[in-house]
């Protein structure tokens, strides 16, 4: 049976690859699934989501009151202080808040080491931090000034923190780096897929039901904006351009990032 701190972590990690969609002439963040369907934030719809998909995530595992719900990253950084549940250092789950006012940026801390903490988060890119409208596994310096500090949910088994101060306290776990993502699958996962199938199904001229099977995977995780018709057996240059924003999604760059599915690509699609 999986704890509440790994439903809120599955959850999020499944989220990862989605992109909002923004039509011309629209507002920057675009257009996202997430407002719509938290109760008292339909509204926030359009704006900066990178609080609101916070909100939803802890919503979807059974966690929403461990963390704030509001589309504001000072509110959310104000709850956890209001309920004496801030720290300046990573513990696994956290909150993370950046800026320099604390009102910039927001995400959840899966891991931390003695330099980085990683990340999952809403509304960012390697090319826009707060607002790339896409869901991405980050990795950031734990001393840089972006990072302002963190919220920590007052999980039933406890949580993980680097914070010293946290030692031999009660609902806490201090460990001075924590790594290892957390284990588990929460009751709403994917199933895992099938073994990728191989390269030779996916370039010009294929023509297979993986094909289909990789496209309407794309378009579950938001990637639908890529395909006019479809998406269908017949490997085109929708499905490439797909799967390239999300293998960009994922952080990579360059051959890593051409738009053909391997094996991690396949993994990180359907996990």
């Amino acid at each position: 049976m999986s704890t509440q701190l790994e439903k809120v972590l599955n959850i999020a990690k499944g989220e990862v690859g989605y992109q909002a969609t923004r039509a011309p002439g629209e507002r920057p963040s675009g257009h996202q699934k997430y407002s719509g369907q938290i109760p008292g934030l339909e509204w926030s719809n359009y704006q900066p989501w990178c609080a609101t998909w916070v909100s939803w995530v802890a919503m979807e595992a059974g966690a929403a009151s461990l963390y704030p719900r509001t589309a504001s990253v000072f509110t959310a950084m104000q709850w956890f202080k209001d309920a004496g549940r801030w720290s300046e250092y990573p513990a696994i789950g956290s909150q993370v808040i950046y800026g320099t006012s604390g009102s910039t940026h927001t995400g959840l801390v899966y891991a931390y080491d003695s330099t980085y903490i990683y990340t999952y988060e809403g509304n960012t890119s390697l090319t826009n931090n707060a607002n790339g409208n896409q869901v991405m596994s980050r990795k950031r310096a734990r001393r840089d000034a972006y990072v302002h500090g963190y919220g920590l949910p007052k999980f039933p088994e406890g949580i993980t923190t680097a914070d010293p101060s946290k030692k031999g306290k009660t609902g806490f776990h201090y460990k001075a780096t924590a790594t290892t993502p957390v284990g588990g699958s929460s009751s709403g996962s994917t199933p895992k897929p099938a073994a990728f199938p191989g390269v030779k199904y996916f370039k010009a001229g294929a023509n297979n039901a993986f094909v289909t099977q990789l496209g309407k995977q794309l378009v579950k995780k938001g990637y639908g904006k890529f395909y006019s018709v479809g998406p269908g057996p017949k490997w085109s240059e929708s499905d490439r351009k797909a799967v390239q924003a999300f293998q960009r999604a994922q952080g990579w760059t360059g051959s890593d990032a051409d738009g053909y599915p391997g094996p991690e690509t396949w993994k990180r699609l359907f996990s």
